[in-house]
């Protein structure tokens, strides 16, 4: 910071110097002023040590303000418009007033965006739910017509745009998630299998067999999203399994104790360049370009809430080698400790 200074002070230094020189010529010149050279070099020598601890002092309380607003900045808080450096100078003074005003009106500019995207959400969820109504309906009519195979052929598109919209209520939902998160004791097999049966149509359409592995567990979470992270996980290994392929749900427990559900398809498999990013949202990779019907947000999703909610998620896979989605969850679920 003091080389900075000098150099935004070099023209006042140069000034100094030259009119020092400038006196000197003329007492040089002048015959009439007596002096000896050593008085000269004496006289110099302490008008520029007075002019170094002039600079000194000036650095000193000019960039007292500077110091404090750098260190204002690397640890910048909500109310950093009430913590700003008191100032001596007009232009310190002029810089508070343009950062105080910068601040609200970017805190105004912050509510109102905040304003709309609640308007906005709530209109989406209230589509959402006008949209559910006649998808019941449509539900209702294609139960009753089970013999009917253009009606089953339906059915599997119905489902299709069912998990869309229900996708979308969730994603509405994710920002308030703790105000809408209940912890409770359930089989973790249970919710899966009631997943199951939600896409056994899909899973008829494609003749894809589904089957259980192992005990049934019980965990401590939130069922409802719970099971939105297991219908993500379900809907891509139903989406990228081969015709009368398998899906395989093992349930196992960890030497920690963890519960740990495996869903194990028969898919194509992840490329191991593309399995770093699959979690990032709007990410496809090879296989959802092939397919042209991933939109990169299941998996995101599910990882947001997974987060959220305590569960780990991970993966493993391989090209043509199918995919395993697994997701642990611990024997003290983390929300519910920061909650106590």
């Amino acid at each position: 910071m003091l080389l900075r200074y000098l150099y935004d002070r070099k023209s006042w230094i140069v000034f100094y110097l030259l009119s020092l020189l400038f006196v000197d010529l003329l007492i040089w010149i002048d015959n009439g002023i007596a002096i000896q050279v050593v008085s000269m070099l004496y006289l110099n020598s302490l008008l520029i040590l007075a002019m170094v601890a002039f600079l000194g002092w000036r650095f000193r309380k000019e960039t007292k303000y500077a110091r404090l607003l750098a260190d204002l900045a690397e640890e910048i808080e909500e109310d950093w418009i009430e913590t700003l450096p008191p100032t001596y100078f007009y232009h310190e003074e002029a810089t508070n007033q343009l950062l105080r005003a910068a601040g609200h009106w970017y805190w105004h500019k912050l509510s109102d965006s905040h304003v709309a995207q609640s308007v906005e959400q709530d209109y989406i969820a209230a589509w959402v739910h006008e949209v559910k109504t006649p998808l019941t309906a449509m539900k209702l009519t294609i139960d009753a017509n089970k013999g009917n195979p253009a009606l089953c052929k339906i059915e599997s598109e119905w489902l299709r745009i069912h998990l869309l919209i229900d996708q979308q209520l969730y994603i509405s939902r994710l920002p308030s998630l703790e105000a809408d998160y209940v912890l409770e004791q359930t089989g973790i097999q249970r919710l899966a299998s009631q997943e199951v049966r939600e896409l056994a149509s899909w899973c008829v359409e494609k003749n894809i067999a589904v089957e259980f592995d192992g005990e049934e567990a019980l965990v401590r979470t939130d069922r409802k999203w719970c099971r939105f992270i297991i219908r993500q996980l379900l809907t891509n290994a139903v989406k990228y399994s081969p015709e009368g392929g398998m899906i395989l749900l093992s349930t196992t427990l960890t030497p920690d104790g963890h519960v740990r559900i495996t869903i194990k398809d028969e898919g194509p498999g992840i490329a191991t360049h593309d399995l770093p990013r699959i979690f990032d949202k709007g990410f496809t990779g090879g296989n959802g370009r092939l397919q042209n019907a991933a939109t990169g947000l299941g998996l995101y999703l599910a990882r947001n809430v997974a987060f959220k909610i305590g569960i780990s998620l991970t993966v493993q896979s391989g090209l043509h080698a199918g995919t395993e989605m697994e997701m642990t969850f611990t024997v003290r679920n983390a929300f519910e400790s920061v909650r106590t």
